[in-house]
This record gives structure tokens, C-alpha cells and sequence, in this order.
């Protein structure tokens, strides 16, 4: 524990020494110079010693007050320097965020150099993570959630709505037997995902089957997922055929990595929210980062595309 005067009495006493003048002290300070001098007494009695020698209409330090002054200056030097980076901090410094990892991974990660580029002052910490973190107590600035928006007591923004169809490994197109219709799905194993608990049906490969009108199709079993990129990876390896988020799996059917074998696309009935606490969006680091993530998915040809189909 550090043994502390009180700070007004202390923050007196540095003002008056290096002014030598309790009425300039008292003006830098924004009181009365008898205000000055009860402090300055009050610290004197704190210490037990006489800091000011004072005469008639000026005083000047004792030898205690001249030895100690430089280290009292000094150390609301730092003090101020520490309030102004904290301060600093709340419009610059580190921006935590934290995301479910594969939105993470597959959707915010490669667009992030060009939010470093034009945010250079705002360095990001993203937390990865499939629990829904406490903005307070595990220093989260904003969440982006996966869910149906209902976010009480918080700032909501939402990114973009989401769809699932099916995805594989174009060698499985030429399997033997090969996958060339939705019938051929019984003779291939099924990866699934655990997308969490929401209040709204959620899509799952017997709804798929049954938009397919092959409810009754006797098919394989096979593993669950939590983390959806653990699904995708294990479709990429040709170990199964995969239902998965249309967003996460951009860049596979590009590269021809993956292949959607079959057109029917359902609706999530979730979609990716943007949250935080109201008075964050007060900070100019997490309002830059708000509507630069907002920019980026209204720009996002995959996620227009997928709104459009959803007003249709």
C-alpha cells in the first residue's frame, strides 16, 4: 500500500512551490489563495513538517520542500501523461473485438488490411471465440454475434443475413459411385454443424432433404461440428458433403477447391449482428470501426446477393 497525503493538499503545495505565490497558485487552480494555503497547512500537519517560510508578502520553500519538489513535479508529470494516454486510448490504441471464428476467419480476416490502412492509428485485437464474451469484464469493444438481433440494453447493427447450401470436394463429383444427384447423397457421408441454440428452425440436412423432396432418403451418418470451419475442412478433404454458410465458403468455390454440386439454397433465419454497449459508439475508434465493417458487407457482392434473394 503507498503511503498518500491527499492529493488536493499535494497538488496545492507543487502549484504554490513552483510559483512561490499562493495567489498564482491559486489561479492556475481555479481557487482562493486561502483555499491554497488551508491545503497547504493541512499537508504540512499530514507530514509534520513546515514545507513554506512565510513573510509579509512573499514565502519561499524550506530545505524539506526545495529536496522533495522535483520528484512531487515529476510524478504529476506522469500522472497527467498517464490521464492523456488513457484518454488517447479511447479514441485510438487497441480496438478488441470479438467475433465467432469462422466469420472471423473467412469473412472479416482478409479484409482487415484495408481497415488498418485507413485507420493506422487503431491497432486490432481480435477475439475469436464461439461464447458470447462480457464487454465489460473481458474488455470487449464491439461483438459481432450470430443470431436474431435481440441484443437488450445494446447499440444492434446488422451486417448481413445468411444462407446455407450444400459443398464439396469436386473429386466426389467422379466418386464411385459419383454425387451428380440429390439422390446420390445417401451413398456419401453427411458433415453437419452445430450452428447454437436460436428460438427459429434452423437449417439443418433433414431440412435440406425434405426442401429436396427426399424426405425419406436413407442416408449416412455422420460427424457434428461446432466450429463451422472444421466442417468446411473436413468437406475439403473429400470426407464428406457439407451444409454450410454460403459467406464461409466464398473463396473455396473460387479457387474451385469446393464445389456446390446442386443449386437449392435455404434460409438461415439468422443473420450477423453487430453489437456493443450504447455509450461505446461514443468512442471515435469503435464508430470507425462500425461503419467500416457496415460499408464492407453493403459492398460485398456475395453478402448483396444474398439480401436481394431474401427480399425476393
Amino acid at each position: 500500500m503507498r503511503r498518500l497525503p491527499p492529493l488536493n493538499s499535494l497538488r496545492a503545495f507543487e502549484s504554490a512551490a513552483r510559483w512561490l505565490s499562493f495567489s498564482k497558485a491559486a489561479d492556475e487552480l481555479f481557487v482562493t489563495p486561502a483555499a491554497i494555503s488551508q491545503q497547504i497547512k493541512q499537508l504540512e500537519d499530514y507530514l509534520g513538517i513546515a514545507l513554506f517560510h512565510r513573510m509579509t508578502r512573499a514565502v519561499r520553500l524550506t530545505e524539506e520542500a526545495r529536496t522533495v519538489l522535483p520528484l512531487v513535479t515529476e510524478g504529476f508529470d506522469k500522472l497527467a501523461e498517464a490521464v492523456e494516454h488513457l484518454a488517447q486510448n479511447q479514441e485510438t490504441g487497441v480496438l478488441t473485438v470479438s467475433s465467432a471464428p469462422t466469420f472471423a476467419q473467412k469473412w472479416l480476416l482478409p479484409r482487415l488490411p484495408d481497415f488498418g490502412d485507413k485507420h493506422p492509428d487503431i491497432d486490432l485485437r481480435l477475439d475469436a471465440s464461439l461464447l458470447s464474451r462480457d464487454f465489460e469484464r473481458d474488455g470487449i469493444d464491439i461483438g459481432i454475434r450470430l443470431g436474431l438481433g435481440d441484443y437488450p440494453g445494446l447499440h444492434v447493427a446488422r451486417v448481413f443475413g445468411e444462407q446455407v447450401s450444400i459443398v464439396c470436394s469436386p473429386k466426389l463429383l467422379s466418386a464411385d459411385p459419383p454425387l451428380r444427384m440429390p439422390s446420390d447423397l445417401q451413398h456419401f457421408r453427411l458433415l453437419h454443424v452445430d450452428w447454437g441454440h436460436f428460438s427459429v428452425p434452423l437449417p439443418d440436412w433433414q431440412m435440406w432433404l425434405t426442401a429436396a423432396g427426399l424426405e425419406d432418403l436413407k442416408v449416412k451418418h455422420g460427424p457434428t461440428f461446432t466450429v463451422e470451419n472444421m466442417a468446411i475442412e473436413a468437406a475439403l478433404s473429400g470426407n464428406g458433403v457439407a451444409l454450410v454458410s454460403n459467406f464461409a465458403v466464398v473463396e473455396e468455390l473460387k479457387a474451385g477447391r469446393l464445389v456446390r454440386p446442386f443449386d437449392l439454397v435455404l434460409k438461415a433465419g439468422f443473420s450477423y449482428w453487430l453489437v456493443c454497449p450504447h455509450e461505446n459508439m461514443r468512442r471515435a475508434k469503435v464508430k470507425a470501426f462500425c461503419n467500416w465493417i457496415l460499408d464492407e458487407a453493403a459492398q460485398d457482392s456475395t453478402a448483396k446477393a444474398l439480401e436481394a434473394q431474401e427480399e425476393t
